[in-house]
């Protein structure tokens, strides 16, 4: 996969304080590729960089192979954190006012923010003034005027901030029709759980420094502890039977296979769960074949971390 967007040993400081030290990534095209960390992990500072509001002390930025330039603007849309719409201009104008800036015509902006007006909702917002919106309706227009060019590359900074659950859900969906259709995004966000529903990519900062990168579902095999999560049921749901299955089962696993102390019972009465970590000596059918013989396997997956048991292990770790 080709890469839109790639830094090479970008380095930023401000006085003595070292914003980015030494950082590389590459953003494959057509991709969401989340940008992870703390506060003051770095984060903003190279979407600052790639924005050209500021300038790398030490290495550069490519978009789609050249060295980033002035002329990269238009290819590129930025929705900030902290939103920058003018309080008392009405919608429409602003909408066209900030497209033509992006090099579009009058016309083609209107026409294409019309579209955008209705897939969203917004018919009739053009003549309202945006300090007459919700911060969520605010942030509707600002998505707007972030997309509207058909930029190459998207950078959403914390984009579901002040959206109502309904919402949040439309703009993600949005996002990721973007990337189907073949826009590259940028996706800094502290919700583990977006990033679990839509970065490809990631890569984790802390300090300063890319603690971490590549593709999502790769690191998440990485990080596999070989722990398996069992529901089993027993031959009658009697408690004195779900008692001695359990008591059978710790007894007998303990010399083998590491097994979490708390068994607790799902909705069915006869139905016990366990949570397993096998052995680099074992495999997941040997565990398997030994519990089939105890009572009947109805529930047998393996554990996969999220995203955000592995930032934390990486942070706390770093």
């Amino acid at each position: 996969m080709n890469d839109l967007l790639a830094a090479d040993h970008v380095s930023k400081k401000f006085g003595k304080y070292t914003a980015l030290n030494d950082l590389s990534i590459s953003v494959p095209q057509g991709s969401v590729f989340g940008l992870l960390g703390p506060n003051g992990a770095g984060k903003t500072t190279l979407i600052r960089i790639i924005n050209q509001i500021t300038m790398p002390d030490e290495g550069h930025v490519y978009l789609s192979g050249e060295p980033l330039q002035h002329k990269h603007i238009i290819n590129i849309g930025y929705m900030p954190e902290e939103r920058g719409l003018y309080k008392s201009m009405k919608v429409g104008e602003q909408v066209l006012y900030l497209a033509q800036l992006k090099g579009m015509t009058k016309a083609r902006a209107k026409e294409k923010s019309l579209y955008w007006f209705k897939r969203l909702g917004m018919d009739d917002w053009w003549d309202k003034k945006i300090q007459e919106l919700s911060k969520g309706q605010a942030q509707k227009v600002q998505f707007i005027v972030t997309v509207l060019h058909d930029p190459k590359l998207l950078i959403f900074d914390e984009p579901f901030s002040g959206f109502d659950p309904i919402n949040a859900i439309l703009i993600k969906d949005e996002i990721l029709k973007l990337r189907d259709e073949g826009a590259t995004v940028i996706f800094s966000t502290h919700r583990m759980e977006s990033v679990e529903e839509m970065c490809d990519h990631i890569a984790l900062m802390n300090k300063s420094n890319k603690i971490l990168d590549g593709n999502l579902a790769t690191i998440k095999r990485n990080y596999r502890s070989n722990t398996f999560e069992i529901g089993i049921e027993t031959h009658d749901d009697s408690r004195s039977s779900l008692e001695s299955l359990q008591a059978t089962l710790l007894a007998e696993m303990a010399d083998n296979w590491e097994v979490e102390p708390a068994f607790f019972k799902t909705i069915h009465e006869n139905d016990l769960k366990l949570k397993v970590k096998i052995p680099e000596s074992m495999t997941a059918n040997d565990l398997l074949m030994y519990l089939t013989g105890k009572g009947t396997v109805n529930h047998f997956i393996e554990v996969i971390p999220t995203v955000n048991e592995i930032f934390i292990e990486k942070i706390n770790a770093n």
